[in-house]
């Protein structure tokens, strides 16, 4: 590797709260299989926060994970954004250019469909997203690649333009159903759900008998009661990890310019989730 490439460089995962992130986790494990003296930290930052985090950083900085809250927030922070950032209206990928430019870009949809890719999704008629903030439209983006149309099941219903117009821009038929139906969209072939914690695990009493592919986000400490209970009905699950795995091979590649095997940074991540656990 060129010099600069072995200088020592900056990146961290920023979020409120991000004690809980594996990210760290995954970047190290990718910086020691490349032999890069670089550093990834986590940092505390909300949106009020984010414009003086990002203007206090210094020529060392070379790229930044984001998570909730600052996906959208991030927009009005960039020099520029990527097609598919723009049109979900979400940044999770921030690349730091030595001019001092900022690059925002979003991992999370191509890591989504990759996640369904390995577990053998290639088309499907339709998909159902339960959730309606920036990883729902990101979950829309990646259903316009593998789905005919989609249907969306929100707590809020305020997001509902958000993401009608979302899958509008992506040509994505799509269709915005109350949170009390929800039930109904576990029958759909392909189901995302992007809801924190603990708020879909009631759905684990009404996974269907033949149920589809079913892609969590959640990652906190293996599998989520849905998740389980989507399993052992002998549906395929992409867990959060798979989903952490994938965006994050692509943050690598962004901030570094080299890919990594992905069972590197999935093996980052089970030893720190086994080391989570093990300290209770």
């Amino acid at each position: 590797m060129s010099g600069d490439q072995l200088a020592r460089r900056r990146c961290a995962v920023l979020g409120s709260p991000i004690a809980h992130s594996l990210s760290p986790a995954l970047h190290r494990a990718a910086y020691e299989h490349l032999g890069l003296n670089w550093h990834y930290g986590r940092h505390d930052v909300d949106q009020a926060g984010l414009p003086g985090f990002l203007a206090g950083l210094d020529s060392s900085w070379r790229g930044l994970s984001l998570t909730m809250p600052l996906k959208q927030a991030a927009l009005a922070c960039m020099d520029e954004v990527s097609h598919t950032a723009r049109v979900v209206e979400a940044v999770n990928t921030v690349v730091l250019e030595p001019d001092g430019r900022r690059r925002g870009d979003n991992t999370d949809v191509a890591g989504m469909v990759n996640g369904l890719r390995e577990r053998g999704v290639r088309r499907v008629p339709a998909g159902a997203v339960l959730g309606g903030g920036a990883t729902a439209r990101s979950a829309l983006a990646a259903l316009g690649e593998i789905a005919d149309a989609a249907t969306a099941y929100v707590r809020t219903p305020a997001r509902a333009e958000q993401l009608l117009a979302s899958a509008a821009s992506l040509g994505l038929p799509c269709t915005v159903r109350p949170w009390d139906e929800r039930r109904e969209g576990l029958a759909a072939p392909v189901v995302i759900v992007t809801t924190p914690v603990g708020v879909s695990d009631d759905l684990a009493a009404a996974v269907p008998d033949a149920p589809g592919t079913l892609l969590d986000v959640v990652y906190d400490s293996g599998a989520t009661p849905l998740g389980t209970a989507w399993g052992a009905a002998g549906g395929p699950v992409v867990d959060g990890l798979d989903l952490l795995v994938h965006q994050a091979v692509l943050q690598v590649l962004l901030m570094t310019g080299t890919e990594v095997p992905l069972g590197v940074l999935r093996e980052g991540g089970q030893r720190a989730l086994a080391a989570r656990d093990a300290a209770g």
